[in-house]
């Protein structure tokens, strides 16, 4: 009987248990529906890769999402899977034969996440998309292969001067933001700026990126004569339209050599080189490795440099150094490294201003000078503590670098008014 007691309280002790852990799952069941919920919507953040920050989109819905990476052109890519576990997710995509993982976890209404690719992890933090308000219009402008997507900000008043605004070197769009850089939206604010000063300004995406990214299925069959080009059908396009009283170029970086090469060939009124280098890109791009490289890949930088120089591919590179000499971008660095930007300003027939940025950690005083020197009747302007992305940002590297992906600091307070007053002639 004691025996049968024992057996029957056991049963329920057991029934008891069970009926807790019941209730536990239910609770469980129940928070984990909450914090989906909260899971559940569009977020945006940077993968924090080597080279700098690649910002990303990331659709999440309960049985599916979506996965878009602006700066290369991708978007609303879908999920293979998605799984939530209370405040975690987890993510797979199949990217073009590579696997793709995301998992998360959502704290302070951020998700703390890992982005992994190819046996590579990189920090990832989510936060809730914001939709940024399109500003501007869409023209399509032929070109070779087919057309190219521009960016038109309008100005209130019509005729306006108009400027078309060029994107620096590398995977740089539109808004002067990149994968190595990070969103800073520089020339965003440029152009949206402008507008508000009666200057309409166009801008888009390179061949390759973006909007633009079908122009180019081949990275190897992009020339830098490609990209100025593009840039002349867009002035002239300009100039076949009578809503522009005269059109302007303004270059940042790279896109200041594009720029002064269209100047060349386009009828414009000014052109604005803005942090635009004033030598050969091999001897800016060495002097930048100085401070990155150890001896042996500097050295075989430079001898890459050389017979590139010199209208000869390179074979081997070292695995260190594929980003700046891989074998598709070659044939572009040949046609880029033919120019020398001072000698190429001399024959500008147009106004010309000058912009150097005082903490600009890539391009320095001595490009601005030798530009200066190459057109002496060109404006020349420093600005005191504006760096690379046109931001205020102090000498001191870390912080410098910093600023190259906050969208939210304002451009430097004298940059736009500067352009503004050069472009209409006012003294």
């Amino acid at each position: 009987m004691k025996k049968l007691i024992f057996l029957c309280c056991a049963l329920l002790l057991l029934a008891a248990c069970a009926q807790k852990e019941d209730n536990v799952k239910e609770k469980e069941t129940k928070g984990d529906n909450k914090m989906n919920e909260q899971l559940v919507g569009k977020w945006e953040g940077n993968i924090e890769i080597p080279n700098g920050a690649l910002p990303i989109i990331v659709d999440l819905q309960k049985d599916s999402g979506k996965l878009s990476v602006p700066a290369q052109g991708l978007t609303n890519h879908p999920f293979k899977s998605i799984k939530y576990n209370g405040d975690q997710v987890n993510v797979s995509i199949n990217l073009n034969g590579s696997a793709v993982e995301i998992n998360g976890t959502l704290k302070d209404g951020k998700i703390d996440a890992i982005f992994q690719q190819n046996g590579g992890k990189f920090p990832l933090i989510l936060k809730p998309f914001k939709e940024q308000p399109v500003t501007y219009e869409t023209l399509k402008v032929p070109v070779q292969n087919g057309e190219l997507t521009v960016a038109l900000q309008k100005a209130s008043n019509e005729p306006s001067p108009v400027a078309l605004i060029i994107a620096g070197s590398g995977p740089t769009d539109k808004n002067g933001n990149s994968t190595v850089a990070g969103k800073n939206d520089s020339l965003k604010m440029i152009a949206e700026g402008l507008a508000k000063d009666g200057i309409a300004t166009v801008r888009y995406d390179k061949r390759g990126l973006g909007d633009n990214k079908s122009l180019l299925t081949k990275e190897e069959d992009i020339t830098f004569d490609q990209y100025v080009d593009d840039a002349v059908q867009v002035i002239n396009t300009l100039l076949a339209d009578k809503a522009y009283s005269n059109v302007h170029i303004i270059g940042h970086s790279e896109g200041s050599l594009i720029g002064l090469l269209a100047a060349q060939k386009a009828n414009v009124e000014s052109f604005v080189s803005i942090a635009g280098t004033g030598r050969p890109i091999d001897e800016v791009l060495l002097e930048q490795l100085k401070v990155q490289l150890t001896p042996a890949l500097l050295k075989e930088s430079t001898n890459a440099l050389a017979s590139l120089k010199k209208g000869e591919q390179v074979k081997n590179v070292s695995q260190e150094l594929q980003s700046l000499f891989r074998p598709s971008i070659q044939p572009y660095m040949i046609s880029w490294l033919k120019y020398n930007p001072a000698s190429e300003l001399a024959k500008v027939n147009s106004r010309v201003l000058i912009i150097q940025g005082t903490t600009d950690l890539q391009v320095g005083v001595t490009d601005a000078e030798a530009l200066k020197k190459a057109k002496s009747d060109a404006e020349l302007v420093y600005m005191d503590e504006m760096n690379h992305v046109l931001k205020n940002a102090p000498a001191d590297r870390a912080k410098n670098f910093a600023t190259y992906s906050d969208p939210i600091l304002p451009l430097h307070k004298e940059l736009l008014p500067a352009i503004q007053q050069f472009i209409l002639n006012e003294k």
